[in-house]
């Protein structure tokens, strides 16, 4: 294959690509926005307690996820640009946002194999001491947050060994389906459905992100050895 064959065929994927990361980018985003501001997520954050061991997690996850969306949106269009007007400086703006995202998500993907269960423990703590809190002082406002919770969720309490619940733990259900559900296990659920899907968005991010950066260098290379697909510049006759 001929380099210029080889060029144009490099700059048909980088549009392809850099579509496919913009769409990524938009996931992200919506993950981010879904999550921080989602009722399951953000009626948990918002708990009152001395200690909230989510709050936390919920702000640094709602940041992070924020800012590879932008990453990812912004090195796709720098790299559309580029390559459709052959720039080595938008290229090289969005190779050097490609390069950024790829390492936030490797230390993403290292941080949940060292700690995959952070997050859902992080939620359980936060309902197990709300929800001990609310058992033994049923006129507290821990009481109403507990009950949302569970509306929510469609729970009610935690699993007893008995599978029986105490008078006040009774009054927590509203309605069959929520009173035969254990809340702990009901969020486990939840968030791992949750977590699959987040996870399945950041080895898509790494694929595309270690493609993005290969087309685009080969691309800012190729600009620079001047194999274009058209000619470009001013054509001036000169004088005998």
């Amino acid at each position: 294959m001929r380099p210029w064959s080889r060029v144009r065929a490099a700059k048909c994927q980088m549009l392809a690509i850099s579509f496919f990361v913009l769409l990524l980018g938009l996931c992200v985003a919506t993950v981010a926005a879904l999550t921080y501001f989602g009722n399951h997520f953000a009626i948990i954050s918002r708990v009152s307690l001395e200690r909230n061991p989510y709050r936390a997690v919920h702000h640094w996850g709602f940041y992070v996820r924020i800012s590879l969306a932008g990453l990812l949106i912004l090195g796709a269009t720098l790299s559309a640009a580029g390559t459709v007007k052959e720039a080595q400086g938008l290229m090289a703006g969005g190779f050097l946002c490609f390069v950024l995202v790829f390492c936030a998500l490797v230390q993403v993907a290292f941080w949940r194999f060292r700690n995959p269960t952070q997050v859902e423990d992080s939620v359980l703590d936060t309902y197990d001491l709300l929800y001990d809190k609310a058992v033994k002082n049923l006129s507290s406002t821990q009481w109403q947050a507990l009950t949302a919770i569970q509306d929510k969720f469609l729970c009610c309490g935690k699993k007893s060994p008995f599978g029986l619940l105490e008078s006040t733990e009774a009054n927590l259900c509203h309605g069959k389906e929520a009173s035969g559900k254990d809340c702990m296990q009901s969020i486990r659920n939840f968030l791992r459905i949750h977590q699959n899907f987040v996870s399945i968005l950041t080895s898509a991010g790494l694929a595309l992100t270690v493609y993005a950066m290969l087309l685009s260098s080969f691309l800012w290379f190729a600009i620079l050895s001047g194999f274009d697909l058209h000619r470009k510049g001013t054509y001036t006759l000169t004088p005998r």
